[in-house]
């Protein structure tokens, strides 16, 4: 079974509207007393001399991690001391790197890049509060592989204020024709305490466009030669993302930082949402109770792959009953499933209503 490692960088230079993800805005920098915290806790967790768990994956979240330095990556990978071969991966945004600090990354050991770039369109890029211009993303996108990286991925919102297929069409082609191996695919989520959940921008598309601009971009990356192997994320064959598998299996993994959720021989807990505290090492973690069959059905279902009905069965005891048969055969008509005696996957439609799908049979 891999494990996976996730290091929460909550510093920001600015907070983007959209986002809820827990950050300190007005940061230029990671301060080495956040880098000492982290190293400690990796410490405490990890006894890096147990082979068992050296990392398989290491995932540098935000925040913006590329306010981190060269030094501070290298340093971090040291203290984690990932098993050969794994793959680790940071987060940048456009307007915080240079091809040195690129370079730099790459020789700390960083083996997959995800870029920021959301839009092609400068004017919605400034609605969103990114900082930086769609040329900035471009030009990243040629910097990583003039660093050295082949596995990048690019981030890609949808559903945007005032969206059009033709901003569609100009991002992926921007992501495209910049090299990405993997590309994230989000439709804009409005978080109730965020600038956009405390004032709605105007120009937001409905549910049922949403779902149209949704489909279309699934639609084109496949042609593109990206197949979608979970609902939001499409990789070009052997560059789906090793990390974010080990959440979607249920396999162990440990977040590590104010806001990280981690889950561990089936066990869930997670750290406050307090900078300071974790600065100081006076954190209580946060237990969340047993990972059970309702999140791993609802992870399962999110994968291409689709839900092994056999192992719902042997871990959790489950079978699908006749009633529920008869409504996922009804679901699998209206072109939202396939059902097969060992097998329950949803169609990128299906993928569109999971909740209500998942929440009407289970």
């Amino acid at each position: 079974m891999a494990f996976g490692l996730y290091l929460h960088i909550p510093y920001c230079e600015g907070k983007c509207r959209y986002c809820d993800f827990y950050s300190k805005g007005g940061s230029r920098e990671v301060p080495d007393a956040y880098i000492d915290a982290l190293v400690r806790q990796m410490q405490h967790f990890c006894n890096c001399d147990c082979t068992s768990l050296r990392p398989d994956t290491l995932y540098f979240g935000g925040g913006t991690p590329s306010l981190m330095t060269p030094a501070q990556v290298a340093r971090l990978i040291d203290a984690a001391s990932p098993v050969p071969k794994a793959e680790i991966t940071l987060e940048a945004n456009p307007d915080t790197v240079t091809l040195e600090s690129l370079r730099g990354y790459r020789r700390a050991g960083v083996n997959r890049l995800s870029v920021g770039v959301q839009s092609a369109n400068d004017e919605q890029l400034r609605r969103l509060g990114r900082p930086h211009a769609a040329a900035a993303a471009r030009r990243t996108l040629e910097w990583a592989q003039q660093a050295g990286f082949e596995n990048i991925s690019g981030d890609l919102m949808l559903a945007l204020p005032h969206y059009t297929s033709a901003e569609l069409e100009r991002t992926l082609s921007l992501l495209i024709e910049g090299g990405v191996t993997h590309i994230s695919s989000y439709l804009l989520k409005i978080e109730p305490k965020t600038p956009f959940g405390l004032h709605p921008p105007a120009g937001l598309p409905d549910e049922d466009t949403a779902a149209d601009f949704y489909l279309e971009a699934v639609a084109r990356m496949a042609d593109a030669g990206f197949a979608q192997y979970e609902i939001s994320n499409f990789a070009r064959p052997g560059y789906e993302s090793r990390h974010n598998l080990i959440y979607w299996n249920c396999e162990d993994y440990l977040g590590l930082g104010p806001a990280a959720y981690s889950c561990m021989g089936g066990i869930r807990f997670h750290y406050p949402l307090d900078l300071n505290g974790f600065l100081k090492g006076n954190l209580d973690i946060v237990q969340d109770g047993k990972l059970d069959a309702s999140e791993y059905i609802m992870l399962r279902t999110r994968l291409a792959d689709g839900l092994d009905l056999q192992r719902l069965s042997e871990r959790w005891g489950i079978r699908l009953q006749e009633r529920q048969i008869r409504m996922l055969r009804a679901c699998e008509k209206a072109g939202l499933c396939t059902l097969t005696p060992d097998r329950l996957t949803l169609t990128p439609k299906g993928m569109l209503v999971q909740n209500s799908i998942l929440t009407e049979v289970f």
